[in-house]
């Protein structure tokens, strides 16, 4: 997936999920966070609300974003 851009105050998982498609609502991200496919820099991540900021590494399958 490459780079996304976080800006100066960041974004919650649950709303990246969205904006990268991979999900459609916010129930659907927190059952797929809840299956525990989803890590942030390497440690599985459960909580839709988790705040990601610049340099954060998301990961989904063979799918990974880095935060700018």
């Amino acid at each position: 997936m490459g780079e996304f851009a976080a800006g100066e105050r960041g974004i919650r998982l649950g709303q990246l999920l969205k904006l990268l498609n991979l999900v459609e609502t916010g129930g659907a991200a927190r059952e797929l966070l809840a299956s525990g496919q989803v890590r942030v820099n390497g440690e599985v991540e459960t909580r839709r609300g988790r705040q990601l900021t610049t340099g954060d590494t998301v990961e989904y399958g063979s799918e990974r974003v880095d935060l700018s």
